[in-house]
Formats: structure tokens, sequence, C-alpha cells
């Protein structure tokens, strides 16, 4: 009987002394978890989703910036204006970065193009896209990038935002141009997409973009803020 008894006060002590320890690795890891559910509400997945002539223009192997516009010479490689932008905003902010690339590539050449995309805005054209984001739904921000093509955003970006569900998402805004800044564009994004949250922008001149590292910093802690 007494062996019994010594049996059960033994147990009941471990139990007490156990208890405390498990509840607060219980607590402890249910504030971790709280913890890091918040944190990913108040950053949010980032896209940063871009179109740019280089990606979706078959450039002859010599081109270089003096013989085409809105393109730089980067490590020998040739990198849009709006994708140069683009890498600043992915070593900023950790996003993911998407080329928006449609299924006919433009022509090379300038005084062409401009032909060609002015009858599209004419005609209201939407091109088939060749990209595609998966999982768009996992991204809560979206920084949106584009050169400023005669008077607003170049034809794919109308396919672009019409092809997804922005609702309840924020847009920030980032352009390239020869000192147009966004013309219509804003306007445009929230009349596509009415749901959505879209931040101040930036706006930067071609010709300055490989000088704008600062100004895009200062931009997006702003808009962190």
């Amino acid at each position: 009987m007494k062996k019994i008894l010594l049996i059960l006060i033994a147990i009941i002590l471990v139990g007490c002394q156990s208890t405390p320890s498990e509840n607060m690795n219980t607590i402890t890891n249910q504030a971790s978890s709280e913890t890091q559910e918040q944190s990913g509400k108040d950053n949010g997945k980032v896209l940063v989703a871009y179109f740019s002539r280089v990606g979706n223009t078959d450039f002859p192997e010599n081109t270089d910036t003096s013989s085409s516009a809105s393109v730089i010479v980067e490590d020998q490689q040739l990198v849009g204006n709006t994708e140069y932008l683009a890498n600043l905003i992915v070593e900023q902010t950790g996003g993911d970065k998407f080329l928006i690339q449609t299924q006919t590539p433009y022509t090379a050449d300038y005084d062409a193009l401009v032909d060609e995309q002015q009858g599209a805005r004419a005609q209201n054209l939407r091109p088939a896209l060749a990209s595609h984001v998966e999982n768009f739904e996992d991204y809560d921000v979206i920084y949106l990038g584009f050169p400023n093509w005669w008077g607003g955003m170049p034809m794919p970006l109308y396919t672009f935002l019409e092809e997804y569900d922005f609702s309840h998402k924020t847009i920030i805004p980032f352009n390239t141009s020869g000192g147009s800044g966004f013309s219509n564009a804003i306007e445009d994004i929230q009349e596509l997409c009415p749901q959505v949250t879209v931040l101040d922008g930036l706006t930067i001149n071609g010709s300055q973009v490989q000088d704008a590292e600062d100004d895009v910093v200062s931009w997006i802690q702003e808009a962190q803020e």
C-alpha cells in the first residue's frame, strides 16, 4: 500500500513539474505563429511585373543605345530602360520579377514601331500574351512597370490588367518616358482595376534611368511606410 502511494505521489510531482514548461512551449509556439502570420499580412508577397522592348523585340546583334531608343547596354547585354528599373525594385523588395511578353514580337525599327503602336491604340487592340503569372492570387503588391508609348501604357498592359483579378490588391506603377511621365496611364489603371489601391508611382526620364537608384530606393521606402 505504501509503495502504491509513493508511486502516485511521484507521478503527480512529475506532472506538476512538466506542465508549466509544456504550457509555456505551447504559448510560445502560438505567439510565434501569430507573429509570422501578421508579418506576412503586413509585408505581402510582391510581384514586379513590367513590359519592355527588350524581351519583346527581335533586335539585331549589333544593336546599341545610339541606334535604338529605350535600350541600355549593360555587361554587353541589352537591357530595356523599364527592365533596368524593375531590376532595382527587385533588389530592394525581394519581389518576383515577371516580364509581360507578347506572342508576336515587335519590330526593331523605331519609326515603324511608332506607326504600328499608334494604330494599335487607335483601334484599342489587346495583343495576346505569351507569358502568364503563376499563382497570381498569392501576390498582394504589384509593382507595374512600362514605358510611355504615345500618351499612355503600351497595349499589352491592357491585356495584362484584364487577364487577372486585381481586387483588393495594391498596384504601385513605375514608368520611363521621354518627358511625358504617366500621361493617362494612372487613370486607365484605375478604370481597368476599380477594386485596387493605386499608390503614388515613379516616373523616370529614359535618359536618366542609370542614375535613378537613389530615387528608386526613396520611393520604395515611402511606399512601404
